[in-house]
């Protein structure tokens, strides 16, 4: 049976990522309280029989919020297994005396349950020459327990710790601990603080410096909304020439496959569902890695905590908080880590206003739909001298849009059921800035682009899958609209009719409902049967020859925009509110919502363009 190890520490310690460099793995690590709510678990590297379980941070052992309850509760829950080993506690060492009072009550549960406890100090290559160091020899003498600075971004230390983590013996905590009450943890914190941790003057001058710009009233304000239109552009500029190389293969790929297959059949369905459905999702990969690695660059360094500062006096304006920023930009990458990342709101009743937010963010899943629409009706025109273009801006303007729609709901839903019994005061601590650890950075990005076409493309397969049989039969393809997918087509065409879509563009909305990225499988595999198998174009172009008008391009990216397409977002809603009320008044609400807008924008655009 495997030994196993707990790490607990408070956020922003370094933990998540000294977890992926001890297990090779690669947990989702942010410099935010409220990221990590999850518990992650992996063999340490070249070490199968010793297990390690990454717990949320949290600041105390005594839970404020739900992740803290998470953790303390799985922590408690730990102590109790006969296979755990040892307890890993992360402390920072540029912040000795918040993680230092962790870890006093750390030793002391260890001392009752007979567990040894070790302590890692992290971000020891944080001080600036000459300017003081970290004691972690003293500090080990004072605590009586084995003290390992490491760095988790250059790996320094790495190599003492596993070899220590992979040897059966251990230090037990002095039995002192198992008496230590409460009152008297902050103040042997701050003492062993004094006398073995570097000067926090030091560390801070930078930091005040940089928080004097990004917290500023105007230029704050300012480097935010320049960063967010950054981040849109380059979803688009960064990522175009993989795409274009994706393209290219798939072309390649489909000229030099499907004149080599045997049957008509095989042919065509290589040719329509695999290339034309499954092709046309894959195009859109490299945005998601782009995408992730932007926002994960702004969680690492520490600006993701300034922004919700910035903000916190805007939101709650709309009934939310500053704490609120964090799930919402999370939901920018998918919903579900961003409704997870909603425990980090202590307030019972903005963390639910936040739930109906979330799903409203212009998600990952919705991107390969808005560059499909964006690349058939905007044209690449370069603007403010080639650093923006009207694609980006257009981007930039869906964002905008997602995000004022969920504020205008909040805002409508808050007014309309007012409460202040929960107004809880917004506390947030400000992370020191930091350079991102760009390999594990790159290996998160790779992965979600990994799971994005794995989770989704299963299903974007499947669907294509039916979608391509009910168009091809009985006719064998030869008339799209007498297939059985003509037939489904014609008897929904009448609902989508008042946006401007034919029955082929309903369907694939209907599809749709299974994950918001089935719509552009959908469409690939419609447009691959009826389009010549030995011309393989990109499913932007097969758009604007069908004839299908800007009104109504529009009025499907208001649609997307608002509608609750994502079964994976209902489910998760349903366990983190308590209940299956909220979601499935959620999906009816916002499906006539963007059902009404979309209606609003065909007619609006029809009568000026």
């Amino acid at each position: 049976m495997p030994r196993e190890t707990v790490l607990v520490g408070s956020p922003n310690s370094g933990k998540s990522l000294l977890f992926n460099r001890l297990t090779g793995l690669s947990q989702k690590v942010a410099n935010f309280p409220g990221i990590t709510v999850r518990l992650g678990r992996g063999e340490l590297l070249g070490h199968g029989d010793e297990v390690l379980i990454d717990f949320p941070g949290t600041y105390s052992l005594a839970p404020i919020s739900g992740e803290e309850r998470i953790a303390s509760d799985g922590f408690q829950a730990a102590l109790a297994r006969p296979e755990l080993q040892r307890v890993l506690c992360v402390v920072d060492a540029t912040r000795l005396g918040k993680s230092l009072s962790l870890a006093l009550q750390v030793l002391r549960e260890g001392a009752r349950q007979g567990k040894d406890v070790l302590l890692v100090a992290t971000m020891t290559d944080a001080f600036p020459p000459g300017g003081g160091a970290f004691d972690a020899a003293g500090l080990s003498v004072a605590l009586g327990v084995p003290v390992f600075p490491v760095s988790g971004k250059t790996g320094a230390g790495l190599d003492t710790l596993r070899g220590a983590l992979a040897g059966a013996a251990g230090v037990p905590v002095p039995p002192r601990y198992a008496e230590l009450q409460d009152e008297a943890l902050q103040a042997e914190a701050q003492d062993l603080m004094a006398r073995f941790g570097a000067p926090g003057a030091l560390l801070l001058r930078g930091q005040t410096r940089l928080d004097g710009f990004f917290l500023h009233s105007i230029f704050g304000g300012l480097a935010f909304f320049a960063l967010m239109a950054v981040l849109f552009q380059s979803i688009f500029t960064w990522a175009a020439p993989a795409m274009d190389g994706i393209e290219a293969a798939l072309a390649w790929g489909a000229d030099g496959l499907v004149p080599l297959l045997p049957s008509t059949l095989l042919k065509d369905f290589v040719s329509d569902a695999l290339f034309g459905g499954v092709g046309a999702f894959l195009v859109f990969v490299p945005q998601i890695f782009v995408l992730t690695v932007i926002v994960g660059i702004m969680e690492d360094s520490g600006y993701m905590a300034r922004a919700a500062v910035i903000c916190h006096r805007p939101l709650r304006v709309f009934g939310l908080t500053g704490k609120s920023f964090v799930p919402m930009l999370s939901g920018v990458a998918c919903a579900i880590p961003g409704i997870y990342a909603a425990r980090v709101v202590e307030s019972p009743r903005k963390r639910w206003l936040t739930y109906l937010a979330v799903p409203l963010m212009p998600c990952s899943a919705r991107l390969p739909v808005y560059t499909l629409l964006i690349a058939a009706f905007i044209p690449a025109t370069p603007m403010l001298g080639g650093l923006l273009g009207l694609q980006g801006l257009a981007m930039v303007g869906l964002y905008l849009f997602g995000l004022l729609a969920g504020l205008v709901v909040t805002s409508l839903v808050s007014r309309l059921s007012p409460s202040k019994d929960d107004d809880l005061p917004f506390v947030l601590e400000m992370p020191p800035y930091r350079v991102p650890a760009w390999g594990p950075l790159l290996q998160t990005a790779l992965r979600r682009s990994k799971d994005f076409v794995t989770k989704a493309g299963a299903v974007i397969f499947a669907v294509t899958v039916v979608v391509w049989v009910l168009g091809y039969f009985p006719n064998s393809g030869e008339d799209l609209g007498a297939s059985w997918l003509g037939g489904l087509g014609r008897w929904i065409e009448p609902l989508f009719a008042p946006l401007g879509l034919d029955w082929r563009y309903g369907v694939a909305i209907l599809t749709s409902f299974l994950a918001r990225e089935v719509f552009v499988g959908t469409l690939g595999a419609i447009f691959g049967i009826e389009g010549a198998e030995e011309n393989f174009l990109p499913l932007a172009d097969q758009i604007q020859a069908s004839g299908m008008g800007l009104p109504s391009g529009l009025a499907l990216l208001v649609f997307f925009a608002l509608a609750l397409q994502c079964v994976s977002t209902v489910a998760v809603l349903a366990r983190e509110s308590g209940s299956w009320r909220l979601p499935l008044s959620m999906v009816a609400a916002y499906l006539v919502l963007a059902y009404g807008a979309a209606w609003v924008a065909f007619l609006l655009a029809s009568a000026l363009l």
